[in-house]
């Protein structure tokens, strides 16, 4: 027996089934799981793509259709603010009464309309058909009419409609045309130093695809076996570092499938560098990171301490992510040891230390280009929860390191209150400490600010945007 229609057709109107688009379905179920699981999208994702694969064959499903899913899911969440205020402009009820799955079918359908090449008319089909899969026909004819508004105009357009006017409302107006939530607009702005100098530039970095960079581990792996792979182009900065130009498929590597290499940022590197690289007055036996999880600058650290006959310990207070450290560190040559164990209630004796690294948890606001759902998810009052945790961990370290040790205060975000008042404020605990310029130590990376700490961009450094302080105790 023929499948029977839901509905009775329609006089001249053939009933058509509607046609599964495996990407897009795919990146639907994703900003799903993003939106109702608070899930992060590098990591819902990948599986995802894997079972899509098996699915629907590797000739069905191949390397352009995973492209075109990434490319859906990761710039629809970071032009989401954008989005939602042009969404906002074609329908007659207010967003909040819109249901949560027509507007992320929506969503993606205005990135395709306005942030990718895929043809007006070919954008509007596929999402409708979309809508017709995953919500039903009702909800598909809602879908069709808001986004054959949107496709009257381009993004230009729709953002001149939109956007406050900059000379009335210069943050509001940065908000919707680079879709950051105000108060994350007010503080980069902050931590840039006021002016309009910078602050469009380093909004607009936030929504670019960010690079894959790897890390070649020393002893492990050089940098000039790295640069025999497809794609693969030197660091910038790091010389440990490689980039894979677009395309480029980390698990595809050999080093980084036996784990002799790794991903990781350069902006990463480069605080584990500084660190090591630092003077210490006296021996140089003993490194800590103190906030070791999920373990690439253990990694790299522990690499660098093994060359010096150093032994690293790793220490991570949740039991899982000390695992994660565990497998991130295995087959390092030097002497090294992995443990659960909270920093800011040190199982270790003060002053047991040479060097010592805390990459305190934050807010991510410096990581905006790689979990883009992070600047909707966050909030200001966030700052508080994590205030306590950054003061405790740096006043960890500093009982943890020797008198002519060296502390490394870093962490993913710019944001003042994350950076310099924490390095303040403890210090005033310490008063026998003293900043050391980082800037010396990372000759070859310009524009390191008025140090004597440093904040790396994603507008000028190409890295993440992370903060580092090193601290010397001296009594």
């Amino acid at each position: 027996m023929s499948e029977q229609p839901r509905r009775p057709r329609k006089p001249g109107k053939p009933y058509r089934r509607p046609q599964k688009d495996p990407v897009r379905i795919l990146a639907f179920e994703a900003l799903r799981a993003v939106d109702e699981r608070d899930a992060y999208a590098n990591l819902v994702l990948p599986p995802l793509l894997r079972k899509a694969r098996e699915k629907e064959g590797p000739e069905k499903f191949d390397a352009r259709d995973a492209a075109l899913a990434t490319e859906l899911v990761y710039g629809t969440l970071r032009r989401q603010g954008t989005y939602d205020a042009i969404i906002a402009d074609c329908v007659d009820r207010p967003l909040r009464e819109v249901d949560p799955p027509v507007l992320d079918v929506l969503s993606l359908g205005v990135h395709q309309l306005l942030g990718t090449r895929i043809p007006s008319h070919a954008a509007v089909s596929a999402s409708v058909e979309l809508a017709r899969v995953v919500l039903g026909d009702g909800r598909a004819k809602f879908v069709n009419a808001v986004l054959r508004k949107v496709a009257r105009d381009d993004l230009d357009g729709w953002l001149e409609r939109v956007a406050p006017p900059y000379d009335e409302d210069p943050e509001d107006h940065l908000a919707v045309v680079h879709s950051h939530p105000r108060w994350v607009v007010s503080a980069l702005w902050d931590s840039l130093g006021g002016g309009r100098a910078g602050i469009e530039e380093l909004l607009a970095a936030d929504n670019e695809r960010p690079e894959v960079t790897l890390v070649a581990r020393p002893g492990r792996a050089t940098p000039e076996e790295l640069l025999g792979e497809e794609a693969a182009v030197p660091g910038r900065w790091s010389p440990y570092a490689v980039r894979l130009s677009e395309g480029g498929e980390p698990g595809a590597v050999e080093a980084v499938r036996e784990g002799r290499a790794g991903v990781q940022d350069e902006g990463s590197q480069l605080v584990a560098l500084a660190l090591a690289n630092a003077p210490v007055d006296g021996p140089d036996r003993r490194w800590l990171d103190g906030c070791a999880g999920p373990g690439g600058k253990a990694a790299l650290l522990a690499a660098l301490a093994a060359e010096r006959g150093a032994f690293l310990l790793a220490s991570e207070k949740q039991p899982h992510r000390a695992g994660l450290v565990a497998r991130a560190l295995d087959g390092n040559p030097g002497p090294y040891q992995v443990i659960a164990a909270d920093g800011t209630r040190p199982a270790w004796r003060p002053g047991s230390f040479d060097r010592v690294l805390v990459d305190v948890p934050c807010t991510g606001l410096g990581a905006l280009r790689r979990r883009p759902e992070a600047r909707w998810r966050r909030r200001p009052e966030d700052l508080d929860g994590f205030a306590p945790l950054q003061r405790g961990l740096l006043r960890g370290a500093l009982e943890a390191v020797r008198v002519g040790g060296v502390v490394a205060y870093a962490t993913c975000s710019p944001h003042l209150a994350e950076t310099r008042a924490v390095v303040t404020d403890v210090r005033k605990q310490f008063p026998g400490t003293d900043l050391i310029d980082a800037r010396p130590l990372l000759p070859d990376v310009p524009t390191l600010g008025e140090g004597p700490d440093i904040q790396l961009w994603p507008h000028l450094h190409g890295t993440d945007a992370m903060y580092l302080a090193l601290i010397r105790r001296t009594a």
